[in-house]
């Protein structure tokens, strides 16, 4: 898509993310009011363009984050977390709802009545996610298909055809979380406290791994460092190293750090202790 579509097609996003970035909370100091928010940040697609950005809210970023760790500790790609994320954004904006259209539950608003689940594994993101997957996976060529096709085939939602305004998002995003550009996703206005969650059982759970500090490939270093800093406020993370660069939940940016090194280090907020995004 070029020229005049690609506005269009830019347009058409910014719209319906409208729709879904709805601010919450506010934080001010010294009279600035500042609003939290996750961005995934993409290379420009040419010379002449800007660089698509995109902005959820944190809990909507955290979510993303849990679908897109998901996906790798199944072995699937990208185009996969493509997949769940439009699903995801079409079905509950991605938030875990407690209930939804007659017995439609959590992020996919997946329904036990079409054996997906009990209600309350269906809340759970990790198990959510995980049938999801293995359901998509056993979908012959879904691999080759668009996006929505593949949603629907999965889904069987009563509007097929909704999925595909959010392929755009989804993809950036699905690109940032699974490492594929550095740097890409960044999330500012953070209140990071004590971690809410166990950091070790968390990846366990949602990586498949919990050996996070340390020396990585590029794409897998930024996969975690992405993880990490999307559910920074779930693991009292507040400081994020990788590859030269440095996240930390007070800049709310990635930044070059001569002191960061190559492999991957974290922080997290100490007991009794809160560090302020």
């Amino acid at each position: 898509m070029r020229g005049c579509g690609v506005r269009l097609a830019i347009a058409a996003v910014v719209v319906v993310l409208a729709a879904v970035v709805v601010v919450v909370v506010v934080f001010s100091r010294g009279g600035e009011v500042r609003t939290p928010g996750c961005t995934v940040s993409l290379p420009p697609p040419a010379a002449d363009q800007e660089a698509p950005q995109y902005t959820l809210q944190p809990q909507q970023m955290d979510n993303a984050a849990v679908i897109a760790a998901v996906a790798g500790k199944e072995g699937l790609p990208a185009h996969a977390v493509t997949v769940a994320l439009a699903t995801a954004l079409q079905e509950s904006k991605l938030r875990n709802l407690s209930g939804g259209d007659r017995d439609s539950v959590g992020l996919f608003q997946q329904r036990p009545s079409q054996g997906w689940g009990t209600p309350a594994q269906l809340q759970d993101p990790v198990y959510a996610a995980t049938a999801f997957y293995r359901r998509l996976a056993k979908l012959p060529g879904w691999q080759s298909m668009p996006i929505t096709e593949a949603a629907q085939e999965v889904q069987r939602s009563g509007a097929p055809d909704a999925y595909a305004q959010w392929e755009t998002v989804a993809a950036a995003a699905a690109a940032a979380l699974t490492g594929q550009y550095p740097a890409a996703l960044t999330c500012r206005n953070i209140a990071v406290g004590q971690p809410e969650v166990d950091l070790v059982d968390t990846a366990n759970a949602e990586l498949g791994t919990a050996r996070l500090s340390g020396a990585h490939p590029a794409d897998e270093g930024w996969r975690i460092g992405s993880w990490l800093v999307a559910r920074s406020a779930a693991l009292g993370v507040d400081k994020v190293s990788f590859a030269g660069q440095t996240w930390t939940s007070e800049s709310g940016a990635w930044a070059a750090d001569p002191e960061a090194g190559q492999n991957l280090s974290l922080h997290q907020v100490p007991a009794g202790a809160t560090s302020s995004g």
